[in-house]
């Protein structure tokens, strides 16, 4: 038997070598295609890079289910290969994500097994990789060399493989953000010293530099974005807020493109510019998305040890497709899909899967959440309450797994928890909720621009954020833009028509009408005049299919992650 598990180990190995190696030659292609602004070849690429983990891992778990054959679930055999795996990555600087590759593939090659804390890499690698400062990571400026040529070096060192459009007007908006910022509030000392990271963050149409200033004994940390438009690179702004800074590595956008050798070195320096940024969520950022799904799962395990509530269904409107429940103690919810929808729905459960696999592949502009998905996810039996055990059972039996100490969900999907916009919109004063329905009209448009049509666009689909962003959630009726078909209604002719019970009309699958989007979008009488006025484009046909006609021209619409007022060259076209 040990003679089996060492050429097995190898085999996972190997397969985690690939996976590292390809994944950077992705990556390395992002500044490539930045200077070509070839951004079709950026989208491209980001997909084909979403898709390298489970396509290795399904090639990878059939030839471990050929070789094994009826000892896939001999525990003894995978005790071995967990061993003698552990020897081969014990030295390496990725060992978190090794560890995390060996987890995915066993949860796929042993067959129906909940997540095993004896045979998988659960808890062990907590606290493996140390997170520190490293200064080959970082270009260092010291304050002495004057705010002016600190700032000409910083353009100096990050080749963009493009001229600057305006590099000296660059460096005027840069200088005058920092004064306006930093040398208003702080007095430059003896220890004062600028930091960034040497790796560049690259995402859609943009370049990001990540730094930090030591000033007034703390680190002040921004955000330099670069774009690259048809006439050059240029600053885009200077981002110190640290909300917005937030927002750039929010679970509502799509993952970085950015090179790194130890990545929990580049997370160390994140968690040290946006503080209260979980480890995991850093990790999605970057595109390791796997392994922020296992420091995840090991922090709802830690949050289940200190907590005692009991899982309970969330708030809200119940859906027709998805059963949803939370820990009220928790930032998550859990998301089912049900054994039966009923009218109008009639997809089926894998069409349903299929929807969620589209966002995570597409580009979620700020307005989707992102979410991880579980196989045979266990649960403390005794923590689940008696009306959320009534409801599972009710609508998705077929999922449920119990034991004599855990339920066990065979499939489900884990998201942040938001406040739905319908119960917002309940009791937020008007203000509120004329902010909140702007910024819902915002959020199905920018998702428009990105081909993505919501379908069902009624405000209990959406969600707030702590930052109060309106997010899109459910996934079931979504389409690509370019498939629909936006009309205007025709005009009645006759008395028939005009009183017509029914369309007098032909209607096909994908056809939508704008104007109707009026009756029902927004109830309440002090926000539905607000919300009309403010999003025209809305009940517009003619603007849904210019948009529609960019998408299939080839245009690249960049969604900004932060306000079109901060940017320095408001309006410039990228």
């Amino acid at each position: 038997m040990p003679t089996r598990a060492l050429p097995l180990a190898n085999k996972i190995f190997e397969g985690f070598l690939t996976y590292v190696e390809t994944f950077n030659t992705y990556t390395r292609l992002a500044p490539l295609y930045f200077a070509q602004r070839n951004w079709q070849a950026t989208q491209l690429n980001h997909r084909q890079r979403l898709r390298l983990y489970k396509d290795l891992l399904f090639q990878l778990s059939k030839v471990f289910q050929e070789i094994l054959g009826t000892d896939s679930d001999n525990r003894k055999i995978w005790t071995l290969i967990r061993n003698e795996y552990q020897q081969l990555i014990q030295d390496r600087p990725d060992v978190e994500l090794a560890e995390t590759f060996f987890n995915s593939l066993f949860r796929k090659a042993f067959p129906n097994n909940p997540l095993d804390e004896e045979l998988m890499f659960v808890m062990e690698g907590y606290n493996s990789c140390e997170i520190r400062e490293n200064s080959e990571l970082l270009h260092t400026y010291p304050a002495a060399m004057g705010l002016e040529l600190i700032i000409r070096q910083i353009l100096e060192d990050y080749d963009f493989g493009a001229p600057f459009m305006e590099k000296e007007r660059d460096i005027e908006f840069l200088v005058e953000g920092v004064k306006k910022v930093i040398l208003t509030r702080y007095k430059v000392e003896v220890g004062t010293k600028t930091q960034l990271l040497k790796p560049v963050f690259y995402r859609n149409k943009a370049a990001y530099l990540i730094g930090r200033t030591y000033v007034g004994n703390k680190w002040m940390p921004f955000i330099i974005p670069f774009m690259h438009g048809p006439k050059g690179v240029y600053v885009d702004t200077l981002i110190f807020d640290p909300n917005l800074m937030s927002h750039l590595f929010s679970f509502t956008r799509s993952y970085f493109m950015v090179e790194v050798a130890v990545p929990s070195q580049i997370i160390g320096f994140l968690s040290s510019v946006i503080p209260h940024k979980k480890i995991h969520e850093l990790y999605n950022a970057i595109g390791f998305n796997k392994h922020g799904k296992t420091l995840f799962y090991r922090d709802f395990l830690y949050h289940l040890n200190k907590s005692s509530d009991e899982f309970v269904v969330a708030p809200g409107i119940k859906g027709m497709v998805m059963t949803v429940f939370a820990l009220p103690s928790l930032n998550i919810v859990f998301k089912l899909i049900k054994d039966h929808f009923e009218p109008p729905k009639n997809m089926t459960r894998q069409e349903v899967r299929e929807k969620y696999k589209l966002v995570s592949l597409h580009d979620r502009v700020g307005r989707m959440a992102d979410t991880h998905e579980f196989e045979y996810f266990k649960i403390p039996l005794n923590r689940v309450s008696p009306e959320l055990m009534n409801e599972l059972r009710n609508t998705t039996n077929s999922l449920l797994q119990i034991t004599e100490n855990h339920l066990i969900i065979k499939h489900l999907y884990t998201e942040r928890k938001m406040v739905p916009l319908n119960i917002f919109l309940e009791t937020c004063t008007t203000e509120e909720g004329k902010r909140a329905v702007e910024d819902y009209g915002r959020a199905i448009l920018q998702l428009a621009q990105a081909n993505i049509f919501p379908g069902d666009m009624m405000t209990k689909n959406f969600g707030l954020t702590r930052q109060k962003r309106v997010i899109f959630y459910d996934y079931d009726e979504i389409e690509f833009l370019v498939d629909m078909n936006f009309r205007e209604k025709p005009k009645p002719e006759n008395y028939e028509q005009i009183y017509a019970s029914e369309p007098w009309y032909e209607i096909h699958k994908n056809d939508v009408f704008p104007e109707d989007f009026r009756r029902w979008m927004i109830g309440r009488a002090d926000l539905k005049p607000h919300f009309l006025e403010y999003h025209k484009n809305l009940f517009d046909p003619a603007y849904w299919n210019s948009l529609k006609q960019r998408i299939q021209n080839g245009e690249l619409i960049h969604a900004f992650p932060y306000p079109e007022e901060i940017r320095f060259r408001s309006g410039e076209q990228v």
